[in-house]
Order: structure tokens, then C-alpha cells, then sequence
């Protein structure tokens, strides 16, 4: 009956699908023409506004040559280093000093990299114009330092370029001591005509990256606009460029764990664009032009964070510049009311006890506390379950030729003796969001990356790598990818195993093979998984067994 039910409702949505498919969907020739319509109408209502295209011509250099094509300015903090290209005044060589490629390598995160390599990645800004009659700086310009020539926290450095009708414009560029680079743009007229400047910013990146996130965590293009979160893929902006005119915000690209983003100038509106053109850009221009008049100078001031995305550090910018939800940088997903406090629980226990293993344990008993109740409830219907089987047993050898009759019985047993057969499965499916929640916290936060537990799980951002077969370690040869199943999900698995011979046996055989199979099915899929998960699917299951055990025993002692 249940699996005629589970028939029925497959193919009634499978059906209610395609009908959706045949006479609402529009089709692909419908929607290309509505996003024509709509691109062609923005572009009509910024009609006036310059242009950002520019041509770049790839090379085959080493990032270490193509760091030398051009003078630079260099700079450098605590956390990060590189330089600033004085051709185009780019920022195209950022390094993070506390950040190593790999655990056991001594090689730093390297984050931009120069424009004609074909993993360029760097950033612009400046004034554009529509006048065709005055020159502005662009990606071929040769800027020129004025006095300091090296930006540090403690030193800001300027940068000009006059052009021959005697129009000065000016960088004036400022670093704190993480991430943040202030930009305040000037141009000086020093002429007798009037010229109209558009503010503009932009992020460029020759190639698509590898993607690491796969569906749990978008990595590209990323923008909060007027309080709308803008989440956008590289290859979607491949097929449909994307834009949208707000009056706040910030945009922006993203990876799993560095964010390079600008914030335009303050309540003004400006035009947002994500469009792939041999290269993907993420830009904003104003929508009004700024007036020039003759002697006059004009200034915009822009904020350009490439950071680390440490929580931190990003909620601190956010709060402290007034950067509307910036703290979306990091990916905290549909579940950011469950994940982000998460977090902020296992960081509050790792400030305690220094290690973050120890700390996701400390929250697990967090966790089995919260619903210890539910739990226990649960572990007592179970309990009462595991009493009833002899009964069960009796009535299925009485009626195994009724299976109508027999569902009336036991339906009718478990009335009687207060027994609720789906309760079991209460706190599981209480506490998959909090595994997903934790999941998401372990896969996204750079502070988990690179941290050890004990033994040899040295980070927990990462799966366990011994392998159950080659004995964890003690058989001198290793095995292929697929077959490294660690000490920690063979603990998990033998765990759920010992939890379920607690457990009722499901009155059905074909369940009760199915529920074996289970502990081994969710080994090999856990095994890839970070080992702070493991871990803490497996410490859940030690203070389950624990309780149930407790409860159990607790009632065969009371029916004696």
C-alpha cells in the first residue's frame, strides 16, 4: 500500500513537471527574445554613458616576467603583499602572507595576477568620458608616482597623468593593515571648457578558475544591489550578461576563500554590469556624469576590498564602512540563520580550548543537549518497539497470508501500547539541517582550513587521508583516490552499525537488509567529506548510543 502511494505521488509530480514544461514554460526562442527586450531597453536608459571595453593581448609569460614588463609601485602590510602597475595604474599582484597553497608547502596563496597572463586577474578604476575630444587615462597609460613611492598601512602613495589639454588626473591611494585599499580619484581641470566624468570600477579575469564549491557554494561573479543579493555563475554570464542599476551596494567576484570587491561612491547611482567579452568582467560606471567645470576638480572616493574571507574580518568591514550585507561575501547559504551561529558556537569553543576538533565536539554536546528531550522521547518509542517484537512476530506467522489483516493488528498493537513506529526517525530528520549547517560552516570558513585535530588528521577542512586498505598506513603502499576510506568514517560507520542493533528491526525484510547495508553505504559517501564532519557525525552517534543504551536499559529493568 505505502509503496503504491510512493508510485502515485512520483508520477503524479513527473506529470504536473511536464505539463508546466508544455503550456507555461516559455519557450528558449521566448526567453531569448524577453532578455533582447530587457537588455535593449537598459541600454537605452544609459545610453549616454561611456564605455568601459578595452582589448587585451595575452602572452605566454611567466607571472614572474610579466611582473617585470612594467614600473611598479609596491606595497605591502601584515597579510598581504604585491604592487600596483604604473601602466594602467592596475592592481594586478596580490599575494596573502598567511595563507599557504597547500598545508605541507611553504608557497603563499597568490590571488592577481598582470593582465596579459592567461590567468590574469586585476582591477581598475577611474574617470571616463563621452567627449572625444580630451584624453583619459586607460589600460595603456604610463602613470607617474609623486614623493613616496612604497603603500603601507603607515603611507599612502599618489599617482598622476596629465594629458595635452592640460587635465591633471590624480590617484590617491591609502591601505589599512588587512585588506582595504582606499581609492580617492580627482580629476583637475585646468582648462576653460566644461567636461562631464563618469566614475567607474572594475574586476577582470582572463579565465574561469577551478571551481571547488560544486552545488553547495557559488563561486564568481557576486553583488549586494539596493538589498538584493546578486549571485551569478561564470558560465551563465557566458550565455547572458547580466545588469541592473542600484543606488548602494558593492560588487564583486568571489572564491571559496578570497573575495576581491569593490564599493562604488556613496548614494549614487551607478550601473552594475557581469559580462563575458574574451574575458569576464564585474564592473559598475555612474549613471549621472559628474560636471568638470573650467579650474574645477572633481573627486569620487572608492573602496576596494581583496581579502581572505575571514568572518571577522569581513563582518568588521561591513559594520565599520557601513558596506551593505557585506558579510554575504562568504557563502553561508539558504540556512544562514542555522549556519552562520553555528559558526560563531565551535569558533567560541575553539578560543577556549584551542584546537577546532575539540571545539566541534564541545558543540555536538551542545546539540545532543538541545534535543535530549526529543531523543529520549524517541529512544523510549523505540525501546517499547524492541519489547513488542516477540508480539509482532506472533501476529506476522498468524496472518502472513493476510497482509490487510496484519496491518490492521499491528496498527491496532501499537495503538494500544502507546507506540508510534515513525518517532525513530524524529531526531534524524531534526538534525540533518544542523549536519548540512555544519557542513556548510566546515566547507566555506577559512578558519577551519589548514587546522589540525589530533593524530593525523593535521586539517579538517579536508577528508581524512588514510585508507582502510592499505590498514591506515601500516601496509607500505598507497591505493588509489577512490579507495581512501579513513580511520574516522570507518569509526562513523561502526558507530551507526552498533546504534541501529539497538534499534527495532524493521518488520519488513527487504527494509531490514536495506537499514544493514545503510552504516556501509554512508562510509564510502561520508569518505570524501571533511574530517570535521566525520568527526562529528561520529561523537553524535557515541552520545546517541550512550543515551539509547541508558533509556533501554533503564525500561527492560522497569518490565522485569
Amino acid at each position: 500500500m505505502e509503496l503504491k502511494n510512493i508510485i502515485s505521488a512520483v508520477t503524479l509530480s513527473i506529470a504536473i513537471i511536464v505539463l508546466y514544461t508544455l503550456f507555461f514554460q516559455p519557450t528558449p526562442e521566448e526567453m531569448k527574445k524577453l532578455r533582447a527586450e530587457k537588455e535593449k531597453k537598459a541600454l537605452a536608459n544609459n545610453s549616454d554613458m561611456p564605455s568601459l571595453d578595452e582589448n587585451n593581448k595575452l602572452t605566454n609569460l611567466s607571472r614572474k616576467d610579466a611582473l617585470k614588463e612594467n614600473e611598479r609601485v609596491f606595497f605591502e602590510n601584515e597579510n598581504i603583499s604585491g604592487s600596483i602597475s604604473l601602466k594602467g595604474a592596475t592592481i594586478d599582484d596580490l599575494v596573502f602572507k598567511n595563507y599557504k597553497i597547500k598545508l605541507e608547502e611553504k608557497e603563499k596563496v597568490v590571488l592577481l595576477n598582470p593582465r596579459v597572463m592567461k590567468n590574469g586577474y586585476f582591477l581598475q578604476s577611474g574617470f571616463v568620458t563621452n567627449s572625444k575630444n580630451i584624453q583619459v587615462p586607460n589600460s595603456s597609460t604610463i602613470w607617474s608616482v609623486v614623493g613616496n613611492n612604497k603603500l603601507t598601512h603607515n603611507n599612502s602613495i599618489k599617482l598622476i597623468w596629465k594629458n595635452d589639454d592640460g587635465i591633471t588626473f590624480e590617484k590617491n591611494i591609502s591601505l589599512d593593515d588587512q585588506f582595504l585599499f582606499t581609492v580617492k580619484e580627482k580629476v583637475i581641470n585646468s582648462t576653460d571648457q566644461t567636461y562631464n566624468f563618469y566614475s567607474y570600477g572594475q574586476i577582470i579575469r582572463n579565465k574561469k578558475p577551478d571551481i571547488s564549491g560544486f552545488y553547495i557554494l557559488h563561486e564568481g561573479p557576486i553583488a549586494t544591489l539596493d538589498d538584493q543579493l546578486i549571485e551569478e555563475d561564470y558560465d551563465d554570464i557566458k550565455d547572458e550578461k547580466f545588469f541592473k542599476n542600484a543606488s548602494k551596494g558593492w560588487l564583486g567576484i568571489g572564491d571559496k576563500y578570497w573575495i576581491t570587491s569593490i564599493v562604488p561612491p556613496r548614494d549614487k547611482d551607478f550601473k552594475t554590469t557581469f559580462d563575458y567579452k574574451n574575458k569576464f568582467r564585474v564592473n559598475y560606471i555612474s549613471i549621472e556624469g559628474i560636471e568638470a567645470g573650467p579650474n574645477d576638480t572633481i573627486e569620487e572616493e572608492i573602496q576596494i576590498i581583496i581579502a581572505a574571507k575571514k568572518v571577522e574580518t569581513i563582518d568588521g568591514y561591513a559594520k565599520d564602512l557601513k558596506i551593505d550585507k557585506f558579510d554575504l561575501a562568504i557563502d553561508w547559504g539558504m540556512m544562514y540563520f542555522l549556519t552562520k551561529p553555528l559558526f560563531f558556537a565551535i569558533d567560541y569553543f575553539f578560543k577556549l580550548v584551542g584546537n577546532y576538533g575539540v571545539a566541534i565536539i564541545l558543540v555536538t554536546i551542545c546539540i545532543r543537549l538541545v534535543f535530549f528531550p526529543l531523543a529520549s522521547f524517541s529512544f523510549r518509542s523505540m525501546g517499547k518497539m524492541k519489547l513488542l517484537q516477540p508480539e509482532m512476530t506472533r501476529l506476522k506467522e498468524l496472518h502472513k497470508e493476510d497482509k490487510m489483516k496484519l496491518q490492521q493488528e499491528m496498527m491496532a498493537l501499537y495503538k494500544r501500547e502507546g507506540v508510534n513506529p515513525m518517532s525513530g526517525c524524529l531526531p534524524i530528520l531534526v538534525q540533518i539541517p544542523v549536519f548540512f549547517a555544519l557542513y556548510k560552516v566546515l566547507f566555506v570558513t577559512i578558519e577551519m582550513r589548514h587546522m589540525p585535530f589530533y593524530g593525523w588528521i593535521h586539517d579538517l577542512s579536508a577528508k581524512d587521508p588514510t585508507s582502510l586498505f592499505n590498514l591506515f598506513g601500516l601496509l607500505p603502499y598507497d591505493v588509489p583516490s577512490f579507495l581512501v576510506i579513513g580511520a574516522w568514517p570507518v569509526a562513523m560507520g561502526i558507530s551507526m552499525w552498533i546504534q541501529q542493533k539497538l534499534n527495532p528491526a524493521p518488520p519488513d525484510p527487504v527494509q531490514a537488509k536495506i537499514f544493514m547495508f545503510f552504516p556501509v553505504f554512508l562510509t564510502v559517501i561520508l569518505a570524501p567529506f571533511p574530517a570535521g564532519l566525520v568527526i562529528y557525525w561520529t561523537f553524535n552517534n557515541i552520545f546517541t548510543l550512550i543515551q539509547q543504551f541508558y533509556i533501554q536499559r533503564k525500561m527492560s529493568v522497569k518490565t522485569k
